[in-house]
């Protein structure tokens, strides 16, 4: 059975750093692609970065770009999201995403069949 469980969510100001994880279990971690979305109150889900099963390839959202770096331990199982520069509006639910197709999703929250439950961030101003 697949469980993703985020964790490192908390509140902090703006400018101020997070860093969100992502246990894995219950699949060979190294074959699945991953990556991690936000959905904020009033706005729609939103697809911040994701990361190929090699790592080969990774996108960002153009709202992150430069600030969030998504990244894998293969032996702790586990994805990473360091949030850097952090802005009020970075403030969300973030959600980890798996997918265990041949086709690679990257931002499409459609093409993810495996979903953690979110870490909520919050940061003020």
């Amino acid at each position: 059975q697949v469980q993703l469980v985020e964790s490192g969510g908390g509140s902090v100001q703006a400018g101020g750093s997070l860093r969100l994880s992502c246990a894995a279990s219950g699949y060979t971690f190294t074959e699945y692609s991953m990556a991690w979305f936000r959905h904020a109150p009033g706005k729609e889900r939103e697809g911040v970065a994701a990361i190929t099963p090699d790592d080969g390839r990774i996108v960002y959202a153009d709202s992150v770009k430069g600030r969030f770096t998504i990244s894998k331990d293969h032996g702790k199982k586990t994805l990473y999201l360091q949030m850097n520069s952090l802005k009020p509006e970075d403030t969300a639910i973030y959600y980890c995403a798996a997918d265990s197709g041949l086709r690679w999703w990257r931002l499409q929250a459609t093409g993810y069949n495996y979903w953690g439950r979110g870490t909520q961030v919050t940061v003020s101003s």
